[in-house]
């Protein structure tokens, strides 16, 4: 990329080491015409930028006249004031870590996300066992559903009931904003549910329909026996003659007990009521199936996009399924996008890729002989690609898939530096066993649930700040 003659545009200096190159160039080609700039690339001689440092790349960088920034590797640390001094009137800044993140530096957004967010699928979150939760706990609880995207808290009341608390739950759940379901078929806790402001049950069938007109709310709608139909057409005309709001819910069994059948059940019901709104509870597979809940969340979700079901209920509780409403919130987005953008699901939505990652970028046996190679000071670099823990200093260059042994064979003898490698080969360690990409000093990816992680570097800079002040 030369410098265009004539161009009124700011010239751009990118930074970059051999291996990056071919990548940051067919970024640039694609962003600096939309970004309104003209952008240069300097290849500096080491094959990894991110083991540039400040003043080294002043020693090696030439900054052509004319340079309005000079933009560094974002894993280029510490102190840029050589950089500066060497950029003369040129800005000296670091872009992002990732060089796939470079259009997000300059305001740019893959034309891929253009609208993304938007949903038209309600999350009813269910509290279950309501009635055995002291109030503070079930207003925790309806807290938490909300922050994580439910519209809705769903009362789970007991079998055996009334609950006689049920109306001074509802109204302190609607005095904290919350809309509130009921999930009972008792009728005096529905009816109390409902005086204190509870505008949906859960749910009327043959047994109970006579009562929803009194009620005065939206209902959901279910057929009289499990696994059918049965007396769901009827149910539906009852509450149309009555005037009566409802959405249908023909029930998702769960694997074994009918769960292909059941999803057979939704399209019937969409081919008998093509306007009708529909909702599903999804617990009966993600707490019944052993299986991390996200992907299975991910795909009900995109079942009920494509046919038009507008609510879902679930509950989080087994431990692989209580991160559910997050989950729902985020795949609600994903499904929208792609069936309202008629695009694949895919490189959209990262969050919802947790336990391996989209992406492992490999560095390759001949970059990490050099770069041993190039290492002058004793610190420990870690690397973790091809199955294998790779650590380097300015002695050593050692390879194993066993933390243990590598850190034997590594000879640490200060005890906080030792603590701190261990900790970073068990993070090299489980990356290698779930292919994540590994990245010394910063925490691994775990999608919507990844922890940030205050650097070690960045820890003991700011405490020898701290002691020198």
């Amino acid at each position: 990329m030369a410098h265009e003659v004539g161009s009124d545009r700011p010239r751009l200096l990118f930074v970059t080491g051999r291996l990056a190159e071919f990548a940051v160039r067919q970024v640039l080609e694609d962003l600096a015409p939309r970004a309104g700039f003209v952008a240069e690339v300097a290849v500096l001689p080491i094959s990894v930028a991110a083991l540039m440092t400040p003043k080294w790349v002043a020693r090696n960088l030439v900054v052509p006249p004319g340079i309005a920034r000079v933009i560094l590797p974002g894993l280029c640390q510490g102190d840029l004031t050589a950089v500066i001094e060497k950029a003369g009137t040129a800005t000296v800044e670091r872009g992002p870590q990732d060089i796939r993140d470079l259009p997000r530096h300059f305001g740019q957004t893959d034309t891929r996300l253009e609208g993304y967010g938007g949903f038209d699928i309600e999350i009813l979150a269910e509290i279950n066992h309501a009635p055995q939760l002291t109030r503070d706990a079930l207003l925790a609880m309806a807290r938490r559903f909300a922050d994580e995207g439910a519209d809705r808290i769903d009362l789970g009341c007991d079998p055996g009931g009334p609950w006689a608390g049920v109306g001074a739950a509802v109204a302190a759940l609607r005095a904290e904003g919350h809309r509130v379901s009921v999930d009972s078929f008792d009728p005096e806790e529905v009816a109390a549910a409902v005086a204190a402001g509870a505008d949906l049950v859960l749910s009327v069938n043959g047994s109970n329909r006579a009562l929803a007109a009194a009620w005065g709310v939206e209902v959901v709608a279910m057929p009289d026996r499990p696994g059918t139909l049965e007396g769901l057409d009827e149910t539906v005309a009852f509450l149309e003659r009555q005037g009566v709001p409802f959405r249908i819910d023909p029930i998702l069994e769960p694997i074994g007990f009918g769960f292909a059948a059941s999803l057979g059940r939704y399209l019937e019901v969409r081919r008998r009521y093509p306007s009708a709104a529909l909702m599903m509870g999804i617990g009966n597979l993600t707490e019944l199936t052993d299986a991390d809940s996200a992907a299975v969340n991910t795909l009900l979700a995109g079942f009920c996009q494509e046919l038009a079901i507008g609510s879902v209920l679930t509950t989080a509780v087994i431990n692989w399924a209580r991160s559910s409403v997050r989950e729902l919130d985020l795949a609600r987005r994903l499904v929208y996008h792609a069936v309202t953008r008629r695009m694949l699901p895919k490189h959209v939505e990262p969050r919802l890729v947790a336990l391996r990652d989209p992406k492992v970028p490999r560095f390759g046996p001949e970059a990490l002989a050099e770069l041993a190679r190039r290492i002058k000071d004793p610190n420990w670099r870690i690397f973790a690609e091809d199955g294998m823990i790779h650590v380097m200093n300015n002695e050593k260059f050692l390879s194993d898939v066993d933390p243990f042994l590598l850190f034997d064979r590594m000879e640490v003898a200060d005890p906080s530096h030792a603590f701190y490698l261990g900790y970073e080969l068990m993070k090299a360690k489980t990356a290698i066993t779930l292919n994540k990409a590994y990245r010394q000093d910063q925490s691994l990816e775990w999608g919507y649930l990844t922890e940030p992680e205050v650097s070690h570097r960045k820890r003991k800079a700011a405490a020898s700040g701290e002691a020198s002040s």
